[in-house]
């Protein structure tokens, strides 16, 4: 399996001195994502938790929504010419009886790891698909977040960022409870695959979906990571930097709480304003 990070040489200039020295970089590597051993998807990921992905990425595709639905997931040997086993190539076989949704597995859809799923813009997709509605639990009152609590999550993402601290080149997705305890935190190259590896996890743990949750992301909030909220039953998705005028109309269609430019005590709530206590927020301006 490749390595998260790896060591490359680099020319420093700091106030006009020149030196030469190694610098950790973090790794990236394609994953290619079969589904019965047919190639669905390839995404450029930082290796780790390559399974879990995989998983997650079927959850947002509509074909996985509990564990038990799930097979196994393995590596695939002579995935090259010579036969090695490169660790890039997964294939995830569904238990028997699992009806696959409407997908053609022969679009061998490529991901970057910059935009996600790239050329997939339907809302109408992500609504016929989705397990379930975008609630905050059955018998229970609905969730209502202080604005203080979610102010306090980014610096929480940002000091469980390991390899960020080693590298400076890695988006993080985090999972929190609606009371601010971090249930998980994953890194990736990619911000859309440390959502699905977040995802994946919660799956292979039997946890979804994930009602009364707080997903939060570094960097955008894109429509595909909207989408994934959606399809693992998240209700709230806060970034700290803008969100896409699609994932906006997304979470407005779905019930979605999405909140942007979480930086301190500022942030803007785009949608499911229901969720965000506003009266607190008003008071304390």
């Amino acid at each position: 399996m490749g390595r998260v990070t790896e060591r490359r040489k680099v020319i420093r200039i700091r106030d006009g001195a020149v030196s030469a020295r190694p610098d950790t970089l973090v790794a990236e590597e394609p994953l290619e994502i079969r589904l019965n051993g047919k190639p669905l998807a390839i995404t450029m990921r930082t290796p780790g938790d390559d399974f879990a992905l995989a998983a997650g990425f079927l959850v947002s595709e509509g074909v996985f929504g509990r564990a038990d639905e799930v097979q196994n997931i393995v590596y695939c040997a002579g995935a090259t010419v010579d036969g090695s086993n490169t660790y890039n190539v997964v294939d995830v076989r569904t238990a028997p009886g699992v009806v696959l949704p409407d997908i053609t597995l022969e679009r061998n859809v490529y991901t970057t790891s910059s935009c996600g799923l790239c050329g997939k813009a339907s809302l109408d997709a992500v609504r016929t698909t989705a397990r379930w509605a975008i609630d905050d639990g059955a018998d229970a009152p609905p969730v209502r977040l202080e604005p203080a609590l979610l102010a306090g999550l980014p610096d929480r993402l940002r000091e469980a960022q390991r390899v960020f601290d080693r590298t400076g080149g890695l988006h993080a997705a985090a999972l929190f409870t609606e009371d601010g305890e971090m249930l998980d935190v994953r890194e990736d190259v990619g911000r859309h695959n440390a959502v699905d590896k977040l995802v994946g996890r919660a799956l292979q743990r039997g946890d979804l979906p994930l009602s009364r949750t707080i997903l939060l992301v570094s960097g955008r909030a894109s429509f595909e990571l909207a989408q994934k909220a959606v399809m693992a039953g998240i209700p709230v998705l806060a970034a700290v930097s803008a969100p896409s005028s699609l994932a906006v109309d997304l979470a407005a269609e779905t019930g979605l709480t999405l909140v942007g430019f979480l930086r301190g005590p500022s942030m803007n709530v785009y949608a499911g304003e229901h969720r965000i206590a506003l009266q607190a927020a008003a008071a304390q301006g």
